[in-house]
């Protein structure tokens, strides 16, 4: 009995670090020392930080992997990795620096795990961070022949006295709603519940427009990174910001509220995806846990004063992305359960 027999090729894993060394390396950026095989990966601190914070964040993908898996989509939820760590940490002001993943598998596939590492790649890329190490675990008889789970983790940077915390937060300030790219990557326990009572298959449409279910579910999660960036460069004092995740805009806004504030929504202010409309007849799912389950098409809220409301959202749409404002900050007057009003109860 040796090793290999037991499920586990260390000849393989070798074959799989040198296949996807190139998608690695194209996510270089300044500062980074060395390159893929070492124990840890090195990177310099960048210059020009009076009091340098360092921001980490860490989460994965969730059940869409099975969904990614079960069609064979995988490069979409190697962006999702990076997008679900990544918009956390900025919501900060911070800029991403260098991102970690970890995957779990049955039994290496390297065409499928390649797919999601060019995925990955592909997302820090995009939020202009290195992708600076990681490790695939082969654990035959833990996961199945085929499945793999993934976990992410991001590094990032600002300055102490640029920490976004929302303590600037008050009265009368607007909520910018950034359009999210799809479902992103939360809800998909329920959503896998409606596929499977509605026996889906790869040619299920749904809406006006006969879109390809599948396809549209698997849309990668939209990165924000660069738009934030683009704000602050501009020097638009942002105040507050929300990663819209789990939870969707009931849970996610407050986290970046102070205690004693609330934020009114209206929810006329952007049109749902028709996708929501599908999974409530197809699911009979009530209206009041679409909004506490999904972005409801609304994937990142950033809290400016009324006096520079219309310049982010020129500043959104001028970067091809559709921004509405969507509510407004009041004082919270009284003990409520949510902190979020406007919303279907």
């Amino acid at each position: 009995m040796d090793y290999k027999s037991s499920g586990v090729n260390v000849e393989a894993g070798r074959a799989f670090v040198n296949r996807i060394k190139s998608s690695v390396e194209s996510t270089s950026r300044p500062g980074v020392i060395g390159g893929l095989g070492g124990f840890g990966g090195f990177m310099r601190l960048p210059q020009g930080f009076r009091k340098p914070v360092l921001v980490s964040g860490t989460d994965g993908v969730g059940t869409k992997l099975e969904l990614a898996q079960d069609y064979q989509l995988h490069y979409g939820v190697g962006i999702d990795l990076v997008a679900m760590c990544v918009n956390d940490v900025i919501t900060s002001g911070a800029e991403p620096l260098f991102f970690l993943d970890y995957i779990a598998t049955g039994k290496l596939g390297p065409d499928a795990l390649t797919e999601v590492i060019e995925g990955i790649a592909d997302g820090c890329k995009q939020s202009k961070c290195s992708l600076l190490g990681g490790e695939t675990a082969e654990m035959p008889g833990f996961y199945s022949d085929g499945q793999y789970d993934l976990a992410g983790f991001c590094v990032a940077i600002v300055d102490e006295e640029n920490i976004i915390d929302g303590k600037k937060i008050k009265p009368g300030d607007q909520i910018i709603g950034l359009e999210s790219s799809g479902i992103h990557s939360n809800g998909f326990s329920l959503i896998r519940k409606v596929i499977a009572l509605k026996k889906v298959t790869k040619d299920t449409c749904f809406g006006s427009e006969k879109t390809p279910l599948i396809d549209y579910l698997l849309k990668p999660t939209k990165l924000y990174g660069n738009l934030v960036q683009t704000l602050l460069q501009q020097k638009i004092p942002l105040k507050g910001m929300a990663h819209i995740t789990g939870g969707g805009l009931p849970e996610n806004l407050p986290r970046c509220l102070p205690d004693n504030l609330m934020a009114s929504i209206n929810t006329s202010a952007w049109e749902k995806p028709s996708i929501y409309n599908w999974l409530s007849l197809e699911g009979d799912i009530p209206e009041t846990d679409l909004w506490n389950t999904f972005n409801l098409g609304i994937g990142f809220c950033i809290i400016v004063a009324s006096e520079d409301s219309q310049d982010v959202l020129d500043i959104c749409h001028s970067n091809s992305c559709n921004a509405w404002k969507i509510g407004q900050i009041e004082d919270q007057t009284e003990d409520l359960q949510s902190r979020v009003l406007g919303l279907p109860e």
